[in-house]
Parts: structure tokens; sequence; C-alpha cells
């Protein structure tokens, strides 16, 4: 990926990543669809790729699993640092 792709996929996030406050809670969802952010963060966490979470999830798409990741990475930015655990 390109540094101007990479740029590109941070800020696109927007345009997917839609809020609802009656919708699963008010959380983050893809689209306005009833899949969160969170939902999808973890099943990349629990090592699948994104390819298979494209296969469980047809509606979904590539640049929707994108979406997700740019948004983490920002709210982390956001947050500044952490406290070291003890």
């Amino acid at each position: 990926m390109t540094f101007s792709a990479y740029l590109s996929a941070m800020s696109d996030w927007r345009s997917r990543i839609t809020v609802e406050p009656g919708k699963l809670g008010g959380k983050p969802c893809v689209r306005g669809m009833r899949i969160s952010v969170a939902d999808v963060l973890e099943y990349l966490a629990a090592d699948m790729s994104i390819d298979e979470v494209l296969a469980d999830f047809p509606y979904l798409e590539r640049e929707d699993i994108l979406a997700c990741l740019a948004y983490a990475a920002e709210r982390e930015r956001e947050r500044g640092s952490t406290p070291q655990p003890a």
C-alpha cells in the first residue's frame, strides 16, 4: 500500500462507520448495518483473516473492514498514552 492509499483509507472510515442512537445501543456500526466495529475487530483479533470475515459476512466489503481498523486506530491515537500494567 502506498502512503497516499494509506491516507485515503484513514480518512475514508468516516463514510463507512455510522453511529445511530437506536441501533445497537449507539455503538459504531458498519454502513448502518447491525454489525458493530467491535464485532469486526473481535473477529480479526480471534485470528480470522479479512477473507474469512468477508466469506462469513458477504454483505461486508474489504473497505468496511479497513474502515473498522482505521476507526480503531484513530480512537487509540485520540486516547493518548495508556497506563502501564502493574
